[in-house]
């Protein structure tokens, strides 16, 4: 990203950052340090680094733009979710959403402004496609999560899903480069398997995810498991039937050994039924895999209501007996709209 005629710092690389400081006079120990807080501290601006002189400091404001995501309201609910809406450099806003439980803090981040996908249970989608995020306001929304829940919870964060706002895989690169820095060493040092990607199912892309050997886990976002009923909900069905998704999802598999996680929304009197269920187990027999059932949240204009308890424990009982590994997903945050499927449903506008 440019703005007149600077530079992010951020989108150098660590030897663009020694090339830098060497043509200016300086040792290349000096990237090393800037790097470091960068990415490992988690910097947001150049006044933090402090181990730099005043000089440097001023030196790098004058050189450089140092772009966040910034947050602009924080929202705890009653549960003790966390929202936060983020400002862009473009005045752009996004969510990402702190969620603890008792043997996991899981951050739950954005990979776009928007969504191209308007699926129907979604607010998201409500929004269309405004752009992707850049590898950095991915990473912000990590780092903001992870301070907020050691001051709130005494706890770092164990799990981050890209089950925010937007489609992860339609915005390749910038995910893969966000996952390099969250993971590495030299960055948050996060182990891939504590990530989860979630794709409302792109078949090509997931082919690529194993043709690049990915270490994260991923997730597909299911909801039916036939197609006329699939794709009166997820328009992306319509190019990606659930026979395309299976061969990729085999293809992905065989690359990189991963189980992968169905999340299924349990809708009243759409995709409820033991009839639904025997779809869902048919469809598990394709590739390892795990079903996370999931409450429906209410969003507005929809025509969608959260099935009865009765029903999704009849459906998680069924799959059960197919010796299929089922977990029933509560609804967190639903008061602050921080829910599945609800973010930006109350988006800030300022």
């Amino acid at each position: 990203m440019q703005e007149d005629n600077k530079t992010d710092i951020r989108s150098l690389t660590l030897d663009e950052l020694k090339e830098f400081f060497s043509s200016h006079g300086d040792k290349p120990f000096r990237a090393k340090q800037v790097w470091e807080w960068l990415w490992k501290k988690s910097a947001r601006s150049f006044d933090e680094m402090t181990n730099l002189s005043y000089a440097i400091r001023q030196f790098l404001k004058e050189e450089f733009l140092f772009a966040i995501a910034q947050p602009v309201t924080v929202q705890i609910s009653k549960d003790k979710t966390i929202k936060t809406a983020f400002r862009l450099h473009d005045n752009s806003i996004i969510e990402g959403v702190l969620i603890p439980a008792e043997n996991r803090m899981t951050a739950c981040v954005s990979s776009q402004v928007g969504c191209s996908f308007a699926c129907r249970f979604c607010a998201t989608g409500k929004l269309g496609f405004i752009r992707n995020l850049s590898f950095e306001e991915i990473f912000d929304q990590v780092s903001v999560i992870t301070k907020q829940a050691r001051e709130h919870y005494n706890h770092p964060i164990t799990n981050i899903v890209f089950m925010g706002m937007g489609e992860p895989l339609l915005n390749y690169e910038n995910l893969l480069k966000a996952i390099e820095r969250i993971t590495s060493p030299d960055g948050l040092g996060m182990s891939p398997s504590r990530i989860t990607v979630s794709t409302v199912g792109i078949a090509k892309m997931i082919k690529k995810l194993g043709d690049d050997g990915v270490k994260f886990n991923l997730s597909l976002s299911l909801h039916a498991a036939n197609d006329k009923k699939r794709s009166e909900i997820i328009s992306a069905n319509g190019q990606n039937s659930l026979k395309k998704l299976a061969e990729a999802l085999t293809y992905y598999h065989s690359k990189t050994e991963n189980r992968v996680t169905f999340e299924y929304l349990v809708f009243d009197r759409f995709n409820d039924t033991v009839a639904d269920a025997k779809e869902l187990a048919e469809f598990c027999k394709n590739v390892p895999c795990k079903v996370n059932i999931i409450e429906y949240n209410h969003v507005e204009g929809t025509g969608f209501k959260k099935a009865p308890e009765t029903k999704v424990n009849a459906f998680a009982s069924f799959l059960e007996t197919k010796n299929i590994i089922v977990t029933v997903r509560k609804s967190r945050g639903e008061d602050v709209a921080a829910a599945c499927g609800q973010l930006s449903y109350r988006i800030v506008k300022r």
